[in-house]
């Protein structure tokens, strides 16, 4: 079965950065598949930030982060990373990773799996 797990987050201050991983097991060999990266900040419904398909490697991001935070991943390990630079404190939520099972897509509905998620906490 697939498992994720989340890392990375912590507490920084406003235009710093941190690097988030997402460690798979379990994944497909060979096949395509979304990773995509969703947060939720109190208060807020959980909203997408970016995604990376594993074959096509086509990476997606929302509006409010691009040009900030940079996605990618290493299908050997298993791995997907996601760059945040210069934070700002609306960044701050819990980041969570999850598993489409076919490619990415904007809707947290269509992932089947999901890391326990990191926390991401950015101060002015």
């Amino acid at each position: 079965e697939v498992q994720l797990q989340a890392s990375g987050g912590g507490l920084v201050q406003a235009g710093g950065s941190l690097r988030l991983s997402c460690q798979g097991s379990g994944l497909p060999f060979d096949e395509q598949y979304g990773i995509g990266w969703f947060r939720q900040a109190p208060g807020k419904d959980r909203e997408g930030v970016s995604c990376i398909n594993s074959i096509d490697g086509s990476t997606y991001y929302a509006d409010s982060v691009k040009g900030r935070f940079t996605i990618s991943s290493d299908n050997a390990k298993n791995m997907v990373y996601l760059q945040l630079n210069n934070l700002k404190p609306d960044d701050t939520a819990v980041y969570y990773c999850g598993y489409e099972t076919h490619f990415c897509s904007w809707s947290l509905l269509s992932y089947e799996y999901w890391g326990q998620g990191t926390q991401v906490t950015v101060s002015s």
